[in-house]
């Protein structure tokens, strides 16, 4: 079986331990890898996230974000609201709603900053 293209985001982050914890409260698995521990592979099922170290990085001026489309949003929504994120803030859980661009989604915005919108087509 030919495996499908794929997009994996690469997130900055100014700790790879917390961000591991801080994902890990949403379900994700992963490790610090490389040289220098300056970079990271987290997964959740078959979303994929790297993340790279960035100590300089301030979370209110991040412009990173990434998109995870997945083929249906609402039991990612109820898990990660099961990990009780502020609804303001940083960091930050969204609601979950139909956008007039024809997607059901939701947001996270991380630890660091990096906005993380998750959602299916309606």
């Amino acid at each position: 079986m030919k495996p499908n293209d794929l997009a994996i985001p690469i997130l900055p982050s100014r700790s790879l331990p917390s961000t591991l914890a801080f994902y890990g409260r949403l379900g994700f698995e992963g490790e610090i890898l490389g040289a220098g521990d300056a970079y990271a592979i987290l997964t959740r099922g078959d979303l994929e996230i790297h993340f790279f170290l960035h100590t300089g990085l301030v979370p209110a001026e991040s412009w990173a974000g990434c998109y995870l489309r997945v083929a249906d949003v609402e039991p990612l929504y109820k898990a990660f609201f099961a990990a009780g994120l502020p609804l303001r803030g940083i960091p930050r859980m969204d609601a979950i709603e139909n956008k007039p661009w024809g997607m059901r989604e939701f947001a996270i915005v991380d630890e660091d900053g990096n906005l993380l919108r998750v959602g299916h087509v309606l």
